[in-house]
């Protein structure tokens, strides 16, 4: 059966057909109102969320389905030291599908393995948000039509932005795409992420904005700090508002992947540009074509994952934030990037 990890599992054309779908469903929601009757949305939300989960649930009930899950992991048997592993195991037997969101990068990778039904992954820590990057491609496809030749300036959290490395990894598949990113040096993208793209870096918004097609803001995330003065002191290092949004092109896009904690002026709201109003709204859809797709052929092999990944005796994860660090008897696993690195096989950190 397929699964949704890391967005790499789909291929572009798959990606296209997800998009075709739900633009569909916006358009003819009563053909699908059914599609997904007598069939339950397993939601484990380790960690809050609004969006994701409210879009999750949304979207199986819009297909005719139910719902049954956690929104926080203290009302679990999580709370007691039961590993995701066996909650996972657990729950599969209950319902038809799972979306699953951990604090932990790497964590839907045992999920995964455990489950009887297709799992999603609906964000693991600073690691990967494929069904956001799925809302996020479908919005600029709504206002590009296309996906080459585009510059797209990515701004704030990029060491820990989970939806900045996997729209990353989406639009590098397609032809043209430049990356400007923007950041001060402590939150700069992680190298697995920049390996193969053409980018360029500054600490300045005002000057990346200039040449973007695409801008694409991002909070700086409290949870991801373990220092709480670094945090205070980077929070507010990027604010766009009216007088920077003039710099830009007139037919650029502002998006945001929400919640927004002061990066975006309210003031730009009513700006045509912003779009990350509209990026919630295309994750409600996108997500609605997802389970339909996951669902269609339970049949279908899912794609290859740590092939080429191994284990070695002594070595161990060093990432305080990967799944190894806390997941019970789960084995290291490496492998070794295009340049020699060998890195985690689970949260993608050299070793």
């Amino acid at each position: 059966m397929r699964n949704l990890i890391d967005i790499l599992d789909f291929d572009t054309d798959e990606i296209s057909a997800l998009i075709k779908t739900a633009e569909d469903i916006m358009v003819h929601p009563e053909k699908y109102c059914d599609a997904c009757r007598h069939r339950i949305l397993g939601t484990l939300f380790f960690e809050p969320s609004t969006r994701t989960r409210l879009s999750f649930e949304s979207a199986m009930l819009g297909l005719g389905g139910n719902v049954l899950g956690f929104s926080d992991s203290s009302s679990s048997s999580v709370s007691k030291g039961e590993s995701v592993s066996d909650t996972v195991a657990v729950v599969s037997g209950y319902c038809d599908i799972i979306a699953m969101r951990h604090p932990k990068e790497g964590a839907p990778y045992p999920a995964l393995r455990h489950s009887a039904v297709p799992v999603i992954n609906a964000g693991d820590g600073g690691h990967y948000h494929p069904t956001q990057t799925l809302a996020d491609l479908m919005t600029i496809h709504r206002h590009k039509s296309s996906f080459e030749n585009l510059t797209v300036a990515l701004c704030g959290d990029l060491k820990y932005g989970r939806t900045v490395h996997s729209l990353i990894f989406a639009l590098a598949r397609y032809g043209g795409v430049r990356f400007i990113l923007i950041s001060p040096d402590e939150l700069k993208l992680p190298d697995f992420v920049k390996n193969g793209i053409e980018y360029t870096e500054t600490d300045s918004l005002e000057d990346g904005i200039r040449t973007a097609d695409v801008l694409y803001m991002t909070r700086v995330q409290k949870e991801r700090f373990s220092d709480a003065a670094e945090y205070e002191r980077l929070k507010n290092v990027y604010v766009l508002d009216e007088e920077k949004l003039k710099l830009a092109k007139h037919d650029m896009i502002v998006m945001h992947p929400l919640p927004r904690v002061g990066e975006i002026s309210a003031d730009v709201d009513d700006d045509p540009r912003c779009c990350y109003f509209e990026q919630t709204r295309c994750g409600r859809f996108i997500r609605m074509a997802l389970i339909l797709r996951l669902l269609s052929d339970i049949s279908e092999p899912d794609v290859k994952r740590m092939s080429e990944s191994f284990e070695e005796n002594g070595r161990r994860c060093g990432n305080p934030r990967c799944i190894t660090s806390c997941e019970q008897e789960l084995a290291h696993r490496f492998y070794t990037d295009a340049n020699g690195i060998v890195r985690c096989a689970y949260c993608d950190m050299g070793c």
